[in-house]
């Protein structure tokens, strides 16, 4: 009998590991994953970007906790010797229209505590990039990248070999049943006997959690980003990291600028609708999960409304000069030649059935199961924070 088994092997479900271990070193602690290793999807396709908290509504659980994750990122990364760098970021306002909502952004920045940013003129910003082209800015000196597969892979360690902590990798869990004592996990492997199971399954977690018997009322859209590297002899170009201003209009970034600390730059990504849940490339496809998405009643009517949207975003997916045009509202020295394909990554989208694209992170808690619904981007960066209140949720469940 496991005190606690986790379903789903990224950053969040090895965060939540680690930390559950460290309040509870007594405890029988299992965390399952249905790959033969750990964070290969969303952890492992992450761009490596350490989040400022710039972006997000005060007082919600993105802005909170990444806010607190990324000091407590930043402390286990210097006590680990993982490699960081806080290099900063400036976001850019390329039309006039962009300036109301580059000045919420900076007010937005102030409520998050974020006071160190500042205030950058169109004849400053060459001085922080100096390809970069707008009219105004905000330099952010808050964020920096880092390689986040490293960072789960040492959380894995601390977990399992510091702290007695069991990873199954390669058990993908096919039932659950729930007792009133207990709650068994069903792998082709092996049964699993808990108190508590914790849902941290990323791309299936509305899966994993329907097989528990709960009506969710939610349902996991993926959407595919890809991404083109900037040429080896080009990524002098970029000095650390460009972001435009984002329309609050559409639910997704827009195309920028990552330096990486593995060496490199990314230049994207954009945001189509993927035929396959783990569908990294334009051809990966499932019918049935294609279907799923489709029939899925908030699906349907996040589609009609973004319809204009993802057409370009589609068309930019197989069109490189626009995928191009886009990219040089920011940097107008890059050339269609500078670019070569890059990877894609596959995010892992909440839609409630009345057409809401969920934009916090999202738990449901209910008797012997903790559901994480929806952990977007800052999830990385915050995972620390976010397992700590995830394992203070289990003590008081347990």
């Amino acid at each position: 009998m496991y005190d606690v088994v986790i379903i789903g092997g990224g950053i969040v479900g090895l965060a939540t590991a680690m930390r559950l271990k460290e309040s509870r070193p007594e405890w029988k602690v299992a965390l399952l994953e249905k790959e033969p290793g750990l964070a290969r999807h969303q952890t492992g396709n992450n761009s490596g970007v350490i989040h400022s908290g710039l972006y997000y509504r005060p007082g919600s659980l993105k802005a909170t906790n990444c806010r607190k994750g990324q000091a407590q990122l930043l402390e286990f990364c210097d006590r680990e010797q993982i490699p960081y760098e806080m290099c900063g970021k400036l976001v850019v306002a390329t039309l006039p229209e962009e300036l109301p909502r580059l000045e919420a952004l900076w007010e937005r920045g102030l409520e998050n505590g974020l006071v160190n940013n500042k205030r950058i003129t169109a004849e400053e910003i060459s001085e922080y990039e100096p390809h970069a082209a707008g009219i105004a800015g905000i330099y952010v000196p808050y964020t920096g990248i880092v390689d986040y597969k490293q960072v789960a892979a040492k959380y894995a360690e601390i977990f399992s070999q510091r702290l007695g902590g069991e990873i199954y990798t390669g058990h993908k869990v096919t039932a659950i049943r729930q007792h009133s004592a207990h709650t068994e996990v069903i792998t082709p492997q092996k049964t699993f006997l808990a108190r508590l199971i914790i849902n941290t399954a990323g791309l299936y977690c509305d899966k994993v959690a329907q097989l528990t018997g709960k009506k969710i009322d939610v349902r996991i859209i993926p959407f595919r980003g890809e991404y083109y590297d900037v040429k080896e002899e080009r990524r002098d170009l970029l000095r650390n990291l460009i972001y435009p201003v984002p329309d609050p209009a559409f639910p997704f970034l827009g195309v920028h600028f990552t330096r990486r600390i593995t060496g490199g730059v990314e230049a994207g990504p954009n945001a189509v609708f993927a035929l396959k849940r783990e569908g990294y490339t334009k051809t990966s496809f499932s019918l049935s999960e294609t279907m799923e998405s489709l029939l899925w009643p908030g699906f349907q009517k996040v589609a009609l409304k973004y319809t204009g949207v993802g057409m370009g975003e589609y068309y930019r997916s197989f069109c490189k000069k626009a995928f191009t045009k886009a990219l040089r509202r920011l940097m107008p020295d890059l050339c269609m030649d500078d670019l070569i394909p890059g990877g894609a990554g596959v995010r892992a989208q909440a839609c409630t059935r009345d057409g809401r694209l969920i934009d916090d992170f999202l738990i449901v808690e209910d008797k012997g199961v903790i559901n994480i619904l929806n952990a977007p981007s800052p999830a990385a960066t915050a995972s620390l924070a976010i397992g700590e209140a995830i394992s203070q949720n289990v003590i008081h469940h347990l």
